[in-house]
């Protein structure tokens, strides 16, 4: 039986708007990763790096790898869940979130590591600034919120990574790394009553979250360029 030309065209239509889409969404992407990171490398921005980075104990890294086990493991259970593993930058055929900027279209050029290289390291000097935003926004004032509103804003801080394009699975999943720092923010403003400290600690717990990930990704975007991975 022939092959119907009507839909042989409309999915090379198809094909072609998608394409589009990606490398729109990635050149967006990546003027924004390029204007945070000059941003953190100036001026107050630079500033708040330092501080963040100056603040990091074991106490910060030691918990993050039991963080994301829990959160891989609750996106595993949510991913099983039909329509859950549903993501608007996978629609279009891009991997992950368009920060790492992986994508279908580069499968197999160079392409294929060079821009998430790029990217990855492009978020790394703003990965404070990030985590800040993110704390201002979901755990400062929490201390007089009552316990229904900071589990709303939990929810609400991994579905928020759904405006990036993560499957839906997986941000109901990093609601868990959203109770962790919840959990920070709330033990360091018992012990001093400061909520910018509070801010700042969960800030430096949440950064430090970011650049384990970020560290793992780069390592596996380079053992890819060689062949390794």
């Amino acid at each position: 039986m022939a092959p119907d030309p009507s839909r042989t065209d409309s999915h090379l239509a198809s094909v072609a708007v998608e394409t589009v889409l990606t490398y729109v969404v990635l050149a967006v992407v990546g003027v924004r990763l390029l204007t945070a990171a000059r941003l953190a490398l100036t001026g107050r921005g630079r500033a708040t790096v330092v501080e963040v980075a100056r603040r990091v104990r074991w106490s910060h890294v030691w918990p993050v790898p039991l963080v994301l086990t829990a959160v891989a493991t609750v996106a595993t259970l949510f991913w099983a869940v039909p329509g859950l593993d549903w993501g608007w930058w996978t629609a279009i055929g891009g991997q992950g979130n368009p920060i790492a900027g992986t994508t279908d279209r580069t499968t197999g050029t160079v392409w294929e590591w060079i821009i998430p290289l790029a990217f990855l390291l492009l978020v790394l000097p703003a990965l404070p600034l990030f985590a800040l935003a993110e704390e201002r926004m979901f755990r400062q004032g929490a201390e007089q919120w009552a316990f229904t509103r900071r589990a709303r804003k939990v929810l609400a801080f991994g579905l928020v990574h759904l405006i990036i394009g993560i499957p839906i699975a997986v941000a109901l999943a990093l609601s868990v790394g959203g109770v962790y720092f919840m959990n920070i923010y709330l033990r360091r403003f018992r012990s001093t009553g400061d909520p910018r400290e509070a801010v700042m600690e969960s800030t430096t717990a949440h950064a430090t979250y970011n650049a384990f990930i970020l560290t793992t990704g780069l390592v596996l975007v380079v053992l890819s360029a060689f062949g390794v991975a």
